[in-house]
């Protein structure tokens, strides 16, 4: 649970520009990486977006048990959604082409976007160029956060939109 998940996201926090100030997590699901992340960056306005009514029950639960006040939970689909946000994170949520789709659409122009990915990242970075060439991503690369803090380190696709 620490090293496969928790730790795992957590080290995703030194990929994110000090002078970013809202992040929005895809697909919160059971909260990683939005609520690490809204633990370790207390400075970031943090949205756990989330489709199903149920994992908003138990996300509002987490934010309220660890008196997360940068930390909101809101309920509906990406593809729905109006926000604009520094960052985008996403744990688990679609492959990398569909992912991009959606979070494009959630960031702010030149915001970034962190797809925690593992041993799949090269695949479907791969195989979602031209989604990104059609959406204007720029700089869509592999980075791995956490080096000799987590083993293995956490693979994440990240890109920036236009």
């Amino acid at each position: 649970m620490w090293d496969r998940h928790l730790l795992n996201c957590a080290v995703v926090a030194e990929l994110i520009d000090p002078s970013a100030r809202t992040l929005v997590d895809i697909g919160s699901g059971a909260g990683l990486p939005g609520v690490v992340l809204a633990m370790l960056r207390p400075e970031l306005s943090v949205t756990l977006l989330e489709p199903m009514e149920r994992r908003c029950r138990f996300l509002s639960d987490c934010v309220a048990e660890l008196g997360l006040s940068n930390a909101s939970v809101l309920r509906g689909r990406a593809e729905d959604t109006v926000l604009r946000a520094d960052v985008a994170t996403a744990r688990a949520v679609a492959p990398l082409d569909r992912l991009a789709e959606l979070a494009v659409r959630l960031v702010r122009p030149g915001g970034m976007v962190l797809a925690i990915k593992g041993h799949t990242a090269a695949d479907e970075l791969k195989k979602a160029k031209p989604v990104l060439r059609r959406l204007g991503v720029r700089s869509a690369e592999i980075v791995r956060a956490g080096q000799g803090k987590v083993v293995p380190a956490t693979t994440v696709v990240r890109f920036f939109a236009r």
